[in-house]
């Protein structure tokens, strides 16, 4: 298998408005990230990707651009960028920016210009559509709730917006459009960054026409059905040759709705697109009637089978990207493991160990390293988060779920989850800011903090650090192949990684039931490489989140 440095690296993720707060104002900042930059170096970090820090109006937290070449204020200046990634590079880090090109935010100069005439040079820079029979020119439906068109007086015609109504989306068949979009990529890159991720990159090319879109069961709008268009492998070509193909960077793509089919085309190993893509199987295995909203767990069998198929379906044609949580989704831990006192920290370790030795380039969103937690929301006044607050009311006001039972769903499944301030101590907010935080602290920061597990060795910090220490050693854990055990089982994970005569066997409980495993003879006297246990034995004893890897040499 070829090999690369971003296939060899384990990725950060900072979400900045809640990493660390440098001046008071209760919200994260650049210069609050510079300032912590060591404590990612000595997790043995190699590359951070940040989360949005362009000029915007916050209506999704950074997510609606109203000017890609500049900083919003709210977290610091040009200047203070520059610094922060002078000091990156000298820590040996590299900094992986998000890039946000489906839509633009609706105070964009291009929209301004876009929404004033219909023979406004900007008009075709978005998707404009005449009104069907006094409505909407189609059923869709946003991805934020309600309709996916906005009626604007001005020119009597309606807008698409996948998202929030102050998201327009951009109209990619227009080449000015890509050719604007390729001009700020080159621009970030010859300031130094060291690739993208690219946000919703599946959706940009619209189906011709705009079809109404299929109405699930009780659903009150169509399925727009915009991932992986007619044109998008075409775009994300052109951006290759405009663009990544004259830097050494590393590229990402959000796609939702891919398929395994898809995805390698997308991050095909011919370098022509991008070199992986986050998908999204996993993470909706435990939807229900009403999509996210919903109290069901994964189940470890669905969880097996969908991983295993990207794991084995993809080598050797394309690259994995690997992660239990992101900015977008709850608490991986809470998630996926048990955020229990009894069980935190071994499953958040249990949790790590499955996917950092799987194939892949791993993904850590900020404090899962330290086993964060799902937050306990009270009330509705409490959330920030535009997706859960327009569901609250859709769903509420539809009499689909009772209010009690959404604000449940919500303190399981909601983005908010991930998105309180990083805990660093135990002093007040965290050790956040000096000010008010923008959004609650997770009251469980007296006991689940950066600086207490810094200076405890067998914390969930330290042992991120050991596995991350572990893949820059260890061959194995970037190329070897995969291969699943046990698929029916529905407590243990149980898989082997294999390069050459080295082979790891990796066993991971994801229950409190204690179990019994016949270690294979092959491994009867392998080395334990890594254990969540210290006592950890070949006996074929898998205890309560017990995760075990044997290296067989």
């Amino acid at each position: 298998m070829e090999k690369a440095w971003w296939k060899e690296a384990v990725v950060y993720q900072i979400y900045p408005r809640s990493f660390m707060d440098s001046n008071g104002d209760g919200i994260g900042d650049l210069n609050g990230i510079t300032s912590r930059l060591d404590y990612l170096r000595d997790l043995g970090i190699d590359v951070i990707w940040l989360s949005p820090v362009y000029k915007s109006p916050n209506d999704d937290n950074g997510y609606d651009i109203s000017d890609y070449q500049d900083i919003m204020d709210e977290f610091g200046t040009m200047e203070d960028f520059d610094r922060m990634l002078d000091e990156i590079h000298k820590r040996g880090m590299k900094l992986v920016m998000d890039l946000v090109v489906n839509h633009t935010s609706d105070e964009h100069p291009w929209f301004v210009e876009s929404r004033k005439s219909k023979d406004n040079p900007y008009r075709d820079y978005y998707i404009w559509r005449e009104g069907k029979d006094g409505k909407e020119p189609n059923n869709w439906g946003s991805c934020f709730s309600g309709s996916a068109w906005k009626y604007d007086e001005a020119t009597d015609m309606y807008f698409l917006h996948l998202f929030s109504t102050k998201q327009p989306d951009l109209n990619w068949d227009n080449p000015k459009v890509r050719s604007e979009v390729f001009s700020m990529m080159n621009w970030w890159c010859q300031k130094g960054i060291d690739g993208f991720r690219m946000d919703v990159i599946s959706l940009i090319s619209k189906k011709p026409g705009l079809p109404e879109g299929k109405m699930a069961p009780g659903a009150l709008y169509g399925d727009p059905g915009c991932a992986n268009g007619p044109h998008v492998h075409e775009y994300l070509q052109e951006m290759n040759r405009e663009v990544m193909s004259n830097y050494d960077v590393m590229t990402v793509g959000e796609c939702a709705g891919v398929t395994i089919e898809e995805a390698k085309k997308y991050a095909s190993l011919d370098g022509k697109e991008l070199n992986m893509v986050f998908q999204f199987e996993h993470v909706g295995l435990d939807d229900g009637e009403f999509g996210k909203w919903t109290d069901r767990r994964v189940k470890l069998t669905d969880l097996k089978r969908v991983m295993s198929a990207w794991q084995n379906e993809l080598e050797g044609k394309a690259w994995n990207s690997l992660f239990f949580g992101n900015h977008d989704q709850p608490r991986s831990v809470s998630r996926f493991g048990n955020d229990s006192l009894q069980y935190r920290e071994r499953s958040a370790k249990m949790l790590a160990t499955c996917l950092h030795m799987m194939q892949g380039t791993p993904y850590v969103y900020q404090g899962e390293e330290l086993g964060m937690t799902n937050v306990p929301f009270k009330s509705l006044d409490e959330l920030r988060d535009i997706e859960s607050i327009n569901a609250f009311h859709e769903l509420t006001g539809a009499g689909k779920i009772t209010p009690e039972d959404m604000m449940r769903y919500i303190c399981l499944r909601g983005r908010d989850n991930a998105r309180t301030p990083m805990q660093w101590d135990d002093s007040e907010n965290a050790g956040f800011t000096d000010g008010t935080p923008w959004i609650m602290v997770n009251p469980n920061y007296c006991t689940i903090n950066a600086k207490a597990e810094q200076q405890d060795p067998d914390s969930v910090f330290h042992y991120y650090q050991k596995l991350i220490s572990l893949r820059k050693k260890k061959e194995i854990m970037v190329y070897g192949s995969y291969a699943l055990l046990e698929a029916e089982d529905e407590d243990l994970y149980i898989y082997t990684r294999t390069l050459g005569e080295e082979k790891l066997l990796v066993i991971c409980n994801f229950t409190e039931n204690e179990r019994t495993y016949e270690i294979p003879a092959e491994f009867s006297d392998a080395e334990i490489l890594i254990s969540n246990y210290p006592d950890a034995d070949h006996s074929g004893r898998i205890r309560a989140y017990e995760a075990i890897v044997f290296d067989k040499m």
